[in-house]
């Protein structure tokens, strides 16, 4: 099993259609700890994604990713806009040249981009950021590889721990971004980022495998 050019299309659409859809709820997350515009944001980047990838659906995968991101970069605005360009941008390396990728490449779509999000934001683990999701959706996947399940196993697994990782932001206190200044208020609160990380895993998972 391997996971289609055409399906990878269908995902960054279906962001497009869940961060429209989720605009308000991640707005109002973000302004409970934060500057109440993250739904916004992620909705006019992946607008903005949507219709740029209708230029270049005959491009390989590491191409749409590179695409992708640099449209994130010039069109979200805050911390979002830099973080998932680079996820993005730093994911097309293991997509050049290629029209579809297995769980060897998915893994390591996911590590590099993750890197790049670490290395940008310089968050550590129990910061309240994306990156608590970002890190047990690689766990998952490496988990699911050394494992011998198969692409469809690991991406329901990787649905679950991206569902995990934002549930645990709540109890944490932020120690970066406008959530920090709040100190131990910012507990209670789950992280708009690492929401709307989860909403992205779980729609490839989607597209993928199907509602599960």
């Amino acid at each position: 099993m391997t996971i289609e050019k055409s399906q990878i299309l269908n995902w960054l659409n279906s962001c497009a259609d869940i961060f429209a859809k989720e605009r308000d709820y991640l707005t109002q997350l973000d302004a409970d700890i934060g500057d109440a515009d993250h739904g916004i944001n992620m909705n006019r980047g992946f607008e903005r994604v949507k219709d740029k990838i209708t230029t270049i659906e005959d491009q390989d995968i590491g191409t749409i990713f590179k695409t992708t991101g640099m449209t994130l970069l010039s069109s979200v605005g805050g911390a979002s806009g830099p973080l998932y360009g680079t996820f993005f941008i730093r994911a097309a390396a293991a997509g050049n040249g290629k029209q579809s990728i297995d769980l060897n490449d998915l893994c390591q779509i996911f590590s590099d981009g993750v890197d790049g999000v670490v290395a940008r934001g310089k968050a550590q683990p129990g910061d309240k950021t994306m990156c608590d999701v970002w890190w047990t959706v690689v766990e998952a996947l490496e988990k699911s590889k050394d494992e011998g399940q198969d692409l469809q196993q690991a991406l329901v697994a990787m649905g679950e721990a991206s569902e995990k990782g934002a549930a645990a932001t709540i109890e944490m206190q932020a120690k970066k971004g406008r959530a920090s200044y709040l100190g131990e208020r910012s507990i209670g609160h789950q992280d708009p980022g690492a929401t709307s990380s989860m909403m992205m895993v779980k729609a490839l998972r989607d597209v993928v495998v199907g509602q599960a």
